[in-house]
């Protein structure tokens, strides 16, 4: 029981690593022969040591046909690929954290120009310009937008954001060009307008708690109660991050925890000090089911996001087994938690934060279950017994704190570039706050707000987020709080998360092979940065200069070429080397690599192409490439649009023979989120 999410999970993962997309039968039969075959080894004595591995062979297998019915089944038209800019008529159906270029909405469009109803996406993604108003959930708008399909991933091998789209469902990005109206269009589906009105409802509280507390300890607020992240400010997200606090601006299983503990101590505390009630219910299972009513409510609340669902789901498993009568918090709960978040949403198992959180809760409840149980002393006097309470508390506090960064510490490596030095004191300090202040308070304070009744509960609660961010702006200063570690090759995050899982799962002394694997990506040699790195559309480029990354363009782009230095354990500087003017940028003496570049979408003049091409290695032109290249460029590496739009983003290496190019498209394969819709037919004259 244990080890089959695990095994679910790696088959689920393993199905969105593939390059060609598999087909039913084959995946239904691969499961259902390794099925039959686990059921027939535990009836023979002969064969029966490999129950096991076939059992675990066979969920694997579910997980990657779970994988296939999961793609299948959310399939929605695509955009094409190059922008162009398009009047969209639709409705609002929520605000989205913002980007970095402003605030951003989730749009059901009811139509968008050039486009034919059964080429319109379900869902697009727009950014508003940086300091604009964002239109509340629910309003019917028209806007002309600059859209295209999902970004493909910045670098070979880095996250690929338009297999997220894909799966939630968003066909389009882009941003708002001029102003936005509101439109008269016809009612929408039921399904729309509830999730319009449960979104409304949720900015609506998120606006109102702001109001109380002002944008800085309101905005941290509305982002733990609602998940809207419009009021946190870069400055605030930042100093989160580099103190290792961000995770409690995400709604996960600590803010879960902690409103679901709360609500299920103060029920079971008000049926115990009725001794009327005490002697007639079961105290404990009415408190469960508070809980568990609890964490729904906040579940509604949050607007769903998948970290607030695999935290809801695990609680939920916790309460139903108090319900049941066993043990709430044990590894079978949580594989059991496990399974059900894997089955209704496959694609979690590629999700940095579904790893995360599953690897944090195990080490935690592998500790709770190692834990010593020290017996109660009877008749001791009240200061030794405080004394022995805070004491037994720090001590649960540092081991839950460094086991949880501990297990956590691969995939925050892998996956984000960063390691918060000052995360465990900086956690320590901040947990009473989060657990016994902020989220206690604006639980109750967000209940009574629609009555108007809210105001002190989220005035304490706004005290303890001030004393927070205090804390988070003091670790985040001090000395080397944040460093930036490069990816290691990809398998060996799976080693990582089977050495976890051999700690945390397996009894006896065997566990302690994980240790090793567990090392993997910190340990493993990271291979030699690649020298230059371009953009996927061909706008911009960044070269590497010993540790630094030097940005050609620091203005455009900036989001992509950042992710990629990170990824690359490199410290992104601004221009270095480079001649730049409107349409171009040239090497000049302090150069890294002799690299040229034109981000005009058109083929540039013969003579300015020539005047690019002296002196460079590498020219790269955005638009088309000329029929004809100039001689200048006979011994330069020259990549233009036609490469890009076939070959993606690209990572160039110098070597004794040339230049060795990577380029992301073609690690991709052939996937449904990998293809557009270019394919799609348009109504004439699109």
């Amino acid at each position: 029981m244990l080890w089959s999410p695990v095994a679910f999970a790696l088959g689920a993962a393993a199905y969105l690593q593939l390059k060609a997309e598999p087909s039913w039968s084959l995946l239904a039969l691969l499961a259902l022969a390794l099925g039959v075959l686990a059921v027939w080894s535990r009836g023979w004595t002969r064969w029966s040591g490999l129950a096991v591995p076939l059992t675990l062979m066979a969920f694997a297998a579910a997980g990657a046909l779970a994988g296939k019915v999961r793609c299948d089944r959310v399939a929605a038209p695509v955009m094409p690929v190059e922008r162009g800019v398009r009047v969209v008529d639709g409705f609002v159906v929520d605000v989205v954290s913002p980007g970095a270029a402003g605030p951003r909405l989730l749009i059901a469009p009811v139509s968008i120009s050039r486009l034919s109803p059964a080429a319109t996406p379900t869902r697009i993604r727009v950014s508003l310009p940086e300091g604009a108003e964002a239109p509340p959930p629910g309003s019917s708008l028209r806007l002309r937008a600059m859209l295209s399909a999902p970004p493909p991933p910045a670098a070979p091998g880095s996250h690929d954001f338009a297999r997220d789209a894909w799966f939630n469902g968003i066909g389009g990005v882009g941003f708002t060009v001029g102003e936005i109206e509101e439109a008269a269009l016809d009612a929408p589906p039921w399904r729309l307008r509830l999730s319009m009105a449960i979104n409304a409802m949720r900015w609506s509280l998120a606006s109102r708690i702001v109001e109380r507390l002002g944008p800085e300890s309101g905005g941290i607020a509305a982002a733990m109660v609602t998940g809207h992240e419009a009021w946190v400010s870069p400055e605030q997200t930042e100093a989160m991050r580099a103190s290792g606090l961000a995770h409690i601006l995400s709604i996960s299983g600590l803010h879960m925890a902690i409103v679901g503990g709360f609500v299920f101590a103060a029920v079971r505390l008000l049926i115990a000090a009725w001794p009327w009630a005490a002697l007639r219910f079961p105290g404990k299972k009415i408190a469960a089911l508070a809980g568990l009513a609890a964490v729904g409510a906040y579940l509604i609340v949050s607007g769903a996001p998948p970290p607030a669902l695999r935290a809801a789901i695990t609680a939920g498993v916790a309460f139903l087994a108090i319900l049941a009568d066993r043990q709430a918090v044990s590894l079978h709960g949580l594989a059991l938690a496990a399974l059900i978040i894997l089955v209704a949403q496959p694609e979690q198992a590629g999700a940095a934060g579904f790893q995360m959180s599953f690897a944090a809760t195990a080490a935690l409840v592998a500790l709770a279950e190692a834990w010593p149980r020290q017996p109660r002393e009877i008749s001791v006097p009240w200061p030794i017994r405080f004394m022995q309470g805070a004491l037994a508390w720090l001590a649960i506090s540092v081991g839950a704190s460094f086991v949880a960064g501990l297990a956590t510490g691969p995939f925050a490596m892998q996956h984000f570039n960063r390691v918060a030095i000052w995360g465990l004191p900086a956690n320590l300090v901040v947990s009473p706050l989060s657990s016994f202040v902020i989220m206690p308070f604006l639980a109750v304070g967000a209940a009574l707000e629609p009555l108007g009744l809210g105001g002190p509960f989220l005035a304490v609660a706004g005290w303890g987020i001030e004393a927070m961010t205090a804390v988070a702006r003091w670790f985040a200063s001090a000395h080397g709080a944040q460093q930036t570690v490069a990816s290691a090759p990809g398998f060996t995050l799976v080693l990582s998360f089977l050495g976890v899982m051999l700690l945390c799962l397996w009894k006896g002394r065997l566990r302690w092979l994980g240790v090793p694997l567990f090392l993997a990506v910190a340990l493993w040699p990271r291979p030699a940065a690649p020298d230059l790195w371009i953009a996927a559309d061909g706008a911009t480029a960044v070269a590497r200069r010993g540790e630094d990354a030097v940005l050609l363009r620091p203005d455009a782009r900036r989001f992509g070429a950042e992710l990629w230095a990170r990824r690359r354990g490199l410290t992104p500087v601004d221009g270095g080397g480079f001649a730049c003017d409107r349409t171009s940028c040239r090497p000049g003496q302090g150069a890294p690599v002799a690299s040229s570049l034109s981000w005009t979408r058109r083929a540039p003049a013969a003579e300015a192409l020539e005047q690019l091409c002296v002196g460079a290695e590498v020219v790269i032109l955005r638009g088309p490439r000329p029929a004809t290249l100039p001689a200048a460029c006979h011994d330069a590496v020259v990549l233009a649009g036609e490469d890009f739009a076939a070959g993606g983003a690209a990572e160039l290496w110098r070597k004794r023979d040339g230049w060795w190019i990577v380029w992301t498209t073609p690690g991709r394969g052939r996937r449904p989120w990998t293809t557009t819709a270019d394919t799609i037919a348009q109504e004439p004259g699109g």
